[in-house]
């Protein structure tokens, strides 16, 4: 039984209430998993509320140390689970331009999967560094205070990581409205089943990524090239119309356009494709169920 004042206990509650979108987004940033991120803030807030308050003089500052040690802990835990992971390893998908039941501050290039992927190439504490000063802005002592480090190394560190990312991403994804036509294309070709109207949409160093995590059916090697994308797309549309009903629905997940397919009614996969220079250069299709929970299907 919590004994202190009530004042205190609502203190702590609403303080970390007003910061938990960016404490969410800070850790699905360095997790890259919806579910790993609310266990990290459901323990974060566990922590927060033994803080004494009168020693805080930057309540934002300070929780997002927290936030980031729990997730850097987390991160290191699963590192062996992410080596010997089954095909290709995936984000969870997270809605950024709708209702999909957990808020955040993510949105852009930031939270593409194409990103996460390349953070997913960064060391533990370089990945901390980088999401917390080139995505929050925070400054160098803060990262400092978070991740353990003097400034001097944050700087170092995220020097680092700066150039790895930005050597992996030369161009910047196309806005969901900047795809949209895009998507319409790909889709009506790919219902279609015309090949050479898919190809045309492709980007020839196109690849198509999927994630069954050992658990579903999925492609377990990276597929490149425009002739064998679309053949593999048409293919499994046609597949998939063989288990039942098919059922799409429309989103925006990780800044991209996204299609929630379902099954006879049940959610069978996430497919978001990225489009970069008017044409789709990646299609990252999440079947694994485990990844799949927190994601809502619009009625």
């Amino acid at each position: 039984m919590d004994q202190r004042p009530e004042t205190v206990i609502q203190a702590h509650e609403d303080t970390f209430t007003e910061n938990r979108r960016l404490l969410f987004s800070i850790a699905y940033e360095i997790l890259g998993s919806v579910v790993d991120t609310e266990d990290v803030l459901h323990d974060s807030y566990l922590r927060w509320r033994g803080v004494d308050l009168t020693m805080v003089d930057n309540p934002r500052a300070y929780l997002a140390q927290i936030v980031t040690r729990q997730a850097l802990g987390v991160l290191r835990s699963t590192a062996r689970r992410r080596e010997e992971y089954v095909g290709p390893w995936l984000p969870e998908p997270l809605a950024t331009e709708m209702d999909g039941g957990v808020e955040h501050v993510l949105t852009g290039e930031a939270v593409t999967t194409a990103m996460l992927l390349v953070l997913e190439t960064l060391t533990p504490v370089q990945r901390a560094v980088f999401v917390l000063r080139e995505v929050f802005a925070f400054d160098y002592p803060e990262i400092a205070a978070a991740v353990d480090k003097s400034e001097a190394a944050v700087r170092q560190l995220n020097q680092r990581a700066r150039d790895r990312v930005h050597a992996a991403r030369h161009t910047a994804v196309a806005t969901p409205a900047e795809a949209r036509s895009v998507v319409e294309r790909f889709s009506i070709a790919a219902a279609t089943g015309n090949v050479q109207a898919l190809m045309d949409v492709l980007a020839p160093e196109v690849v198509f990524l999927g994630d069954g995590g050992g658990v579903v059916n999925a492609v377990r090697r990276p597929v490149h090239g425009q002739d064998k994308v679309a053949r593999l797309v048409i293919g499994l549309l046609a597949k998939g119309q063989r288990l039942g009903v098919l059922g799409a629905h429309l989103g925006i997940y990780n800044a991209m356009p996204t299609i929630l397919a379902t099954v006879d009614g049940v959610l069978d996969q996430v497919t978001s494709i990225e489009v970069t220079n008017g044409r789709v250069t990646a299609i990252y299709s999440m079947r694994n169920p485990e990844k799949l929970s927190a994601v809502r299907v619009p009625h």
